[in-house]
């Protein structure tokens, strides 16, 4: 999708209502910052606001999505286009969610080593030696829950049973036995307990 088309269609949409940037920021509930950024191309509304912001534009989503008016015969078409769009985003947001994991996961795992390594051999007091080892223990554990909980949101698990994809819940993935990326949870549609693979896409995986 291209954020300048569309910030600059709500931009003509909102003065077609007579509207100023505050004036719509004060119905939807924001900042005129917010409404400023959207018009500027630098972001996007929020999921949540669109129907309220469509509404008062007198647009619809499609209509959002594209960056300009639709008529009535290449709508099917646009909405089409525009969810393959809304897929593509997601995909590459999941994509960078699951860089994001692994930047985070190995450097902690090396430093951690390290400073295990560092603890064992070199001669300190015992007071620095605990302390070490403590810290070390309780950067691996945090970072541990940040990384499963981003990758808990980045995409989908699919059973190796019956192929179902979903989103489990952050206390099923981290509590369950792992390899990799991949989990042995229950499945919730065939009730199966067996290795769900994580994948990107609802339909088709492409990790």
């Amino acid at each position: 999708m291209d954020q300048i088309k569309i910030g600059k269609f709500i931009a003509s949409c909102r003065k077609e209502g007579h509207m100023t940037q505050a004036d719509l920021a004060e119905k939807l509930g924001i900042s005129d910052r917010a409404v400023s950024k959207w018009e500027t191309g630098r972001s996007m509304p929020d999921s949540g606001i669109m129907l309220e912001l469509c509404a008062l534009l007198h647009i619809n989503v499609n209509e959002l999505l594209s960056g300009e008016r639709i008529m009535t015969e290449s709508y099917d078409k646009r909405v089409e286009e525009n969810l393959l769009a809304m897929r593509r985003e997601i995909e590459d947001r999941d994509k960078r969610m699951l860089r994001l994991e692994m930047w985070l996961t190995v450097p902690t795992i090396v430093v951690g080593i390290i400073l295990i390594v560092l603890a064992v051999l070199l001669a300190m007091p015992m007071w620095l030696r605990v302390a070490l080892v403590t810290f070390t223990v309780a950067m691996v554990v945090v970072v541990g829950f940040v990384a499963v909980g981003i990758e808990q949101n980045a995409g989908y698990y699919e059973c190796e049973c019956c192929h179902h994809r979903y989103v489990p819940t952050y206390r099923e993935v981290i509590l369950a036995p792992h390899r990799g990326r991949d989990r042995y949870m229950r499945c919730p549609k065939c009730g199966k307990r067996c290795w769900q693979k994580k994948v990107l896409t609802a339909e088709d995986s492409d990790l």
